[in-house]
């Protein structure tokens, strides 16, 4: 029993990297989670002698599973979403906070889903983690110089898709919220000055994509006419908003900002979706609405 408690011990220390690997694998929390649990799974039932380096055989076992997972779906398309960690606007919690440690933005995970099974896990296990190729190739079944390969080629479409943001989020926030404004006063062109002329827009649960500043601000001004309850939160540690209507989560909108303007926005419509999401209590956003809100009802 001693023995069996501290190899429960020295998993839990590990739980937190380990379910942060797999999340940037697989855009989903709770597939993430999944894929921790599997890997305990397989390490108790391991004569633990034979581990010589426990936290290198659990991400090794993690970013397996992960690869099966990821090999498994069905399709992958420009206009699914991963799954958004929320947080209230005035800071994120601690899982979270550790979850999404060395920036892992909304962008970048949409960048993610486009790539190949194989140059995800490479390209996350190496740039992201620091893993060795030579430890990455068994994994993704490639020698060591074709899973240098797989990752140079998941860097160059990150890069070229630029995924990443502004850093500082009450910039963000601004940025946000006079999009907001606008949108509320339907003033198209306030909405075109905040909008990059390139920003690309897409819905999951509507397999919707616009991109060009003008077309998503036409976007936006119907969206203004929902009569939707816009609650500030944090989207992967970003600027963001859960919409709500008739007290219930209509959507989770995401932005990425790049030189003061809104270069994605990307809203997650879907409701099962939206009913699978941690739970999360949100102030309101001004006076007169409800003291506190469940982002998902139980």
């Amino acid at each position: 029993m001693d023995e069996r408690k501290w190899l429960v011990d020295r998993f839990e220390e590990q739980r937190p990297r380990l379910r942060a690997v797999a999340y940037r694998m697989l855009g989903s929390q709770s597939e993430a989670e999944d894929a921790v649990q599997d890997a305990w799974l397989r390490l108790s039932g391991t004569t633990y002698g034979k581990v010589d380096d426990l936290s290198a055989w659990l991400t090794t076992v993690v970013a397996r599973l992960s690869l099966n997972r990821l090999r498994s779906r069905k399709t992958r398309s420009e206009t699914h979403l991963p799954e958004p960690i929320i947080d209230r606007a005035d800071g994120m919690s601690p899982e979270h906070r550790a979850l999404l440690a060395n920036t892992v933005g909304l962008a970048l995970l949409v960048v993610l889903e486009t790539l190949a099974p194989a140059e995800r896990v490479a390209f996350v296990l190496h740039d992201i983690f620091g893993m060795p190729f030579d430890e990455i190739a068994p994994i993704v079944e490639r020698t060591p110089d074709a899973a240098r390969q797989l990752a140079s080629r998941a860097r160059h479409r990150v890069q070229e898709r630029n995924a990443t943001p502004d850093a500082d989020v009450e910039v963000q926030r601004s940025v946000v919220d006079a999009f907001l404004v606008a949108a509320r006063d339907g003033d198209f062109h306030s909405l075109v000055a905040v909008l990059d002329p390139e920003v690309v827009l897409r819905v999951a649960g509507g397999s919707v994509e616009v991109r060009g500043a003008e077309k998503v601000a036409h976007r936006a001004q119907s969206f203004s006419r929902l009569g939707l309850l816009r609650l500030p939160a944090l989207v992967n540690g970003a600027a963001g908003v859960v919409c709500v209507l008739d007290g219930k989560p209509f959507s989770v909108m995401s932005f990425t900002i790049r030189g003061g303007k809104i270069a994605q926005i990307n809203i997650l419509a879907d409701p099962q979706r939206l009913r699978q999401l941690d739970r999360v209590r949100l102030h309101p956003s001004g006076p007169g609405e409800a003291d506190r809100l469940a982002l998902c009802p139980t």
